[in-house]
């Protein structure tokens, strides 16, 4: 095979693929990129056990300048040939591959050979079995992914727990995570009609990928579910990903229907108090802050102690606050995840106990984004 490529558009179609690909691969061949050269276009493959990405470069991509000189087909080490690619002199680089897959890589005065694999040997992707298709537009899609991957578990005890528990019923999408701590739940109506429904669990580790791939994309984009995979369309590049197999706890129990105390408050003003506070509260043990309300006086007070270090104070200013009074601890790093998912939006939290689960919802459209969060006890 040989062609030649604009190297700074062929960089951000690798650097899409490369995101599939692991410096730890069960097989040797999966810490490669499969290069697979046709009349129409250049086809890049990445793959591990969780995700497989492949993106097409057409001929007829003016930004790519693809020229064709022969078509054919191989498996390069991803690490050294990204590289490479990032470190030529010129604009434009050539890649040659003989019968023994062993690669030439030209641009300007600079030569490299690297020896690569049959591609023969490379796993096929997986193929989706599905009548339906959904449609979301990209900035929707990776909005949704940012406010609910932040409550999966990054623990593999409980595999489940790993992954955003994705249920498509009547038209709606719910989608929900949680460490068994905390819990973050985003609830939104498809365009269009979908007569089929869907219960799945996609890692959160290959939406986290997803959601980076997409960028500020605002396109639709396809998506595609079978019993084990699902598939993501993004313009010219396919994003796989195996789903988690097992039942997903049932996570509405978890959510507190009523609340005794209430306080309304900007997310990002909160946020930065938050973060006063977490430069004590991460030098002590506990990592922990106490908010303390007293609805009859109107004061909303931050606290934080580290023994070792010292403590802080601050009066917080809020909208609203009624209800009982209540003292109530927490982790603030889960605070700040929470309140980041809201943006610029006032929040509304709501508490019953001191040690029971409470709940942040935007002030408005409270019930399409929730997020929760479980107390510390501190006696």
């Amino acid at each position: 095979m040989k062609f030649t490529v604009h190297r700074t558009a062929f960089i951000q179609y690798l650097n899409d693929v490369q995101r599939a690909i692991s410096s730890k691969a069960a097989l040797e061949i999966l810490s490669g990129i499969k290069l697979d050269l046709s009349e129409d276009g250049l086809t890049m493959t990445g793959s591990n056990s969780d995700i497989s990405i492949e993106t097409v470069i057409s001929i007829a991509d003016e930004n790519a300048a693809l020229n064709i000189e022969k078509t054919g087909s191989v498996v390069l080490p991803a690490r050294f040939f990204n590289e490479i690619v990032k470190k030529l002199p010129e604009d434009s680089l050539s890649v040659e591959v003989n019968d023994r897959f062993q690669a030439t890589i030209r641009s300007g005065s600079a030569e490299f050979i690297i020896n690569g694999l049959d591609p023969d040997d490379y796993p096929h992707l997986p193929e989706i079995d599905s009548r339906e298709q959904l449609t979301l537009p990209g900035d929707v899609l990776k909005q949704v992914i940012n406010q609910t991957v932040i409550a999966a578990s990054k623990q593999e005890t409980r595999p489940i727990l790993t992954g955003i528990h994705l249920a498509i019923k009547d038209g709606q999408l719910l989608a929900v995570a949680t460490d068994s701590h905390r819990l973050s739940q985003r609830k939104l109506t498809l365009n269009g009609d979908s007569a089929a429904d869907y219960d799945i669990i996609v890692p959160g580790q290959s939406m986290n990928e997803l959601a980076k791939m997409l960028g500020d994309l605002s396109e639709d984009i396809e998506i595609q579910i079978s019993e084990n995979q699902i598939l993501f369309i993004l313009g010219n590049t396919s994003f796989y990903s195996r789903l988690l197999e097992g039942n997903y706890p049932d996570t509405e129990r978890l959510i507190p229907q009523n609340s005794t105390t209430t306080l309304e408050i900007n997310a990002p003003a909160f946020l930065r108090a938050i973060e006063r506070a977490s430069l004590l509260s991460h030098e002590g043990r506990n990592n922990v802050v106490k908010l303390s309300m007293q609805a009859g006086t109107s004061q909303s007070t931050l606290y934080s102690n580290s023994p070792e270090v010292g403590n802080v104070e601050e009066e917080l200013t809020f909208n609203k606050l009624e209800g009982n009074d209540l003292d109530i601890s927490f982790n603030p790093d889960y605070m700040k995840d929470a309140l980041r998912s809201f943006g610029q939006s006032e929040v509304t939290l709501n508490f019953t106990m001191p040690l029971r689960p409470f709940t942040l919802v935007p002030s408005e459209a409270q019930g399409e984004f929730i997020q929760l969060i479980t107390p510390v006890r501190t006696v």
